[in-house]
């Protein structure tokens, strides 16, 4: 009878587990950027001046993407990503490189 129970809470874990995103990147990938960009990486942070592709490793792909108007001569792109209900977090890169992070998201800072 507790087997009978305990069955849909089993299949809920094996179904969630397979759920589980994979990592985002090998160790190989990013064995060559510096000890504190591979450090953020692993902790899912993102820091001013990681590229574009250091960001994808640690946040994985925006929800969306805005190209903006240049400012002096350099392309900038902007990053949002909803990680919460009501709020988000927008990243401005200029020449791929990570210069403003702007966040509603509570623990979000540059």
């Amino acid at each position: 009878m507790k087997m009978t129970r305990l069955y849909p809470l089993v299949v809920l874990i094996v179904i969630a587990a397979g759920c589980a995103a994979p990592a985002r990147y090998t160790v190989e990938e990013i064995s060559s950027y510096p000890p504190a960009v591979r450090e953020h990486i692993k902790n899912k942070e993102v820091s001013l001046g990681m590229t574009m592709t250091q960001v994808r490793y640690a946040w994985g792909g925006p929800d969306s993407i805005r190209i903006m108007e240049p400012e002096d001569g350099k392309k900038r792109v902007q990053w949002t990503y909803k990680k919460m209900f009501f709020a988000k977090t927008r990243l401005i890169f200029t020449d791929d490189k990570l210069t403003d992070i702007v966040s509603g998201e509570p623990g979000v800072s540059k």
